[in-house]
């Protein structure tokens, strides 16, 4: 089932830096690797800009190659925008941002989070997904047991299941 993918735009771009002349550029080439992605997993996709600084008194939003754009009206952070978003959504949607606040507030609504350097690997078409540990190698007289308390059962070596359950999510993308 295709999932709602909110982007903070210029967190995905490295950060807000990114303001001067060459952020029309930078924001029309992730718009293009976005409707790229979108055409192979189907997701929709809305990414967000800030527009609070030199925005409109109205929140802008437009469509390009099938990927959803919102600039924030002045006065309103990007953040702001996500935000009501994911509470809109819930847990229909991931919130791809590397900022603490955002990240809270989507959990609190439900929405699975990724962060930006974790998405960009898979929006250039890598595995990037987490690497799981490799199994240890025990010396022969290691105690399989030791650092574990006394009533601790199952594997070891296993992830632990929250970690699971996050990497199969991850495979969505």
């Amino acid at each position: 089932m295709p999932t709602h993918l909110i982007i903070d735009g210029y967190n995905l771009l490295g950060g807000g830096g990114i303001r001067s002349g060459q952020s029309e550029s930078a924001r029309e080439m992730l718009l293009h690797d976005l409707a790229a992605y979108r055409h192979r997993k189907h997701h929709s996709i809305t990414v967000v800009f800030d527009g609070w600084q030199q925005g409109r008194s109205t929140e802008q939003r437009e469509h390009r190659a099938g990927v959803q754009v919102i600039y924030s009206k002045r006065g309103e952070r990007a953040d702001q925008v996500i935000q009501r978003l994911a509470r809109e959504y819930g847990t229909d949607c991931a919130v791809v941002s590397s900022d603490h606040e955002i990240i809270n507030a989507a959990k609190a609504h439900g929405a699975f989070v990724m962060g930006a350097q974790e998405f960009a690997g898979k929006l250039r078409g890598s595995s990037s997904a987490p690497a799981a540990l490799p199994y240890k190698e025990l010396d022969p007289g290691d105690d399989v047991r030791s650092g574990r308390g006394p009533g601790k059962k199952g594997n070891p070596r296993k992830l632990p299941k929250s970690q699971r359950q996050r990497d199969r999510q991850f495979r969505r993308f």
